[in-house]
């Protein structure tokens, strides 16, 4: 039998892993049911952490120093990806740049009354919006319900628990901003990306602890779109009307400004949660040896277990430990037949002359196995292989139709990955 050895990348620790590999093995098993996947998990022996407890990161000194330039418009508002990611940030930042608009129309006067008996117009929406209900997406009513995306119908289920929070505090935010201004068109697309983007943040932890949800950017758009179909709305999923792209255009040059100041405020949190992504990468750069002993380990034991070959998959920095293994005729384990990377920096460290077995300029030995490196364009930590070392990559273009740093945890939600990988197993 087949064993595929799951390499996680940086960052990653004990709960984020068990999550990956269930997503991995799900996906792996839709479409090759007769391959085992087997676990390589380094992140917590061999893994960055402050083990002084932070002490090297300095207080945050009251006195300000001379403030940055104004920002120009850094959003272009023909892509929606940038809208995202702003969202990614700040749920509400485009639902708040709606209301300041429509303030704006309504002029500098007084909050204009209402006769007895009639409801304020918002209020019936955001009341629309307290009713949103996921149960329309996988319930035969979305035409990808019917198609059958396991992938969309874990999103879901990731997001249904907190869709009620989610629906809440959008409806609140619509009656607080809007109330006793003129109706408006195109709140219901607004309002629904918001909700979504709300969902994603409570799914991922108060403050981000939680594994990054891996969403398809294809399951992302279904799911705004049955919440904007429940609106009202039109152009599911999509920015089709200039005006939202225009207050999204706004919402992202007005939040950027205070983001410098933020970022110092609360430097020493953000070092400490960043410490796992960033740490582990330099410390590899060091103390690798254990990360690449790790993954020997993992590839006997999948080949004495299996019996048959093993494929390496490995995600980020996880690839990058592969090629350093298997370019190593020292270390290379020969059990292993296919290596696929994904979102890794491999190539790119190879022109660096930063890798650790393959200087600058030095071929692939001729014992390395056969390489399949797959990135998505929008993810800035893939880099592609084939110019780097022609006739011996194969690069595989997806499209997770997120904005980054989605995209680099994404690609394991992206069906389309193992539709691909499938025929390219060896049995």
């Amino acid at each position: 039998m087949t064993s595929v050895v799951f390499v996680h990348g940086t960052g990653v620790r004990a709960k984020s892993y068990e999550n990956s590999f269930a997503r991995v093995a799900a996906g792996l098993g839709r479409v090759r049911p007769d391959i085992r996947v087997v676990r390589c998990f380094w992140g917590e022996e061999h893994g960055a952490s402050l083990g002084l407890g932070g002490a090297s990161v300095p207080p945050r000194a009251k006195s300000r120093g001379v403030g940055d330039a104004p920002l120009g418009e850094v959003l272009d508002e023909d892509d929606p990806l940038a809208v995202w990611a702003l969202l990614e940030v700040d749920p509400l930042a485009e639902l708040r740049e709606f209301a300041e608009a429509a303030k704006a129309r309504r002029g500098g006067g007084a909050r204009p009354g209402f006769a007895p008996g009639r409801q304020d117009p918002w209020q019936a929406v955001a009341d629309k919006v307290r009713g949103l209900s996921l149960e329309a997406v996988t319930g035969g009513e979305s035409p990808a319900a019917t198609g059958g995306r396991a992938s969309l119908d874990e999103l879901v289920s990731d997001l249904a628990p907190h869709l009620g929070p989610a629906t809440g505090r959008v409806a609140h935010e619509i009656s607080r901003t809007l109330g006793g201004t003129p109706p408006t068109d195109g709140i219901e697309a607004i309002a629904a990306r918001a909700v979504y983007a709300l969902a994603v943040q409570r799914a991922e932890g108060p403050h981000g602890d939680d594994e990054p949800l891996a969403v398809d950017g294809a399951d992302r758009d279904t799911l705004v779109g049955v919440l904007t179909d429940q609106l009202g709305g039109t152009g599911r999923g999509g920015f089709a009307a200039r005006a939202a792209k225009s207050v999204a255009v706004r919402a992202l040059n007005s939040y950027l400004s205070p983001l410098s100041s933020l970022a110092h405020t609360f430097r020493g949190g953000i070092t400490g949660k960043s410490v796992p992504a960033s740490g582990d990468i330099l410390r590899y750069q060091v103390r690798g040896a254990g990360v690449r002993a790790a993954i020997r380990t993992a590839v006997r034991e999948a080949a004495e277990g299996g019996g048959g070959p093993v494929v390496l998959l490995a995600h980020s920095l996880g690839g990058i430990a592969c090629v350093d293994l298997l370019a190593d005729p020292t270390e290379r384990p020969p059990e292993v037949e296919l290596l696929v990377t994904v979102g890794s920096q491999a190539p790119f460290l190879y022109e660096l002359d930063a890798l650790t077995a393959l200087r600058r300029g030095e071929p692939l030995p001729g014992t390395f196995p056969r390489w399949i490196n797959v990135y998505d364009e929008q993810d800035l930590l893939g880099f592609v292989g084939e110019k780097v070392f022609p006739d011996r990559v194969t690069d595989w273009r997806v499209t997770t139709r997120q904005p980054f740093p989605r995209a680099h945890t994404s690609y394991f939600a992206h069906q389309r990955l193992y539709e691909l990988l499938a025929p390219e197993l060896p049995t």
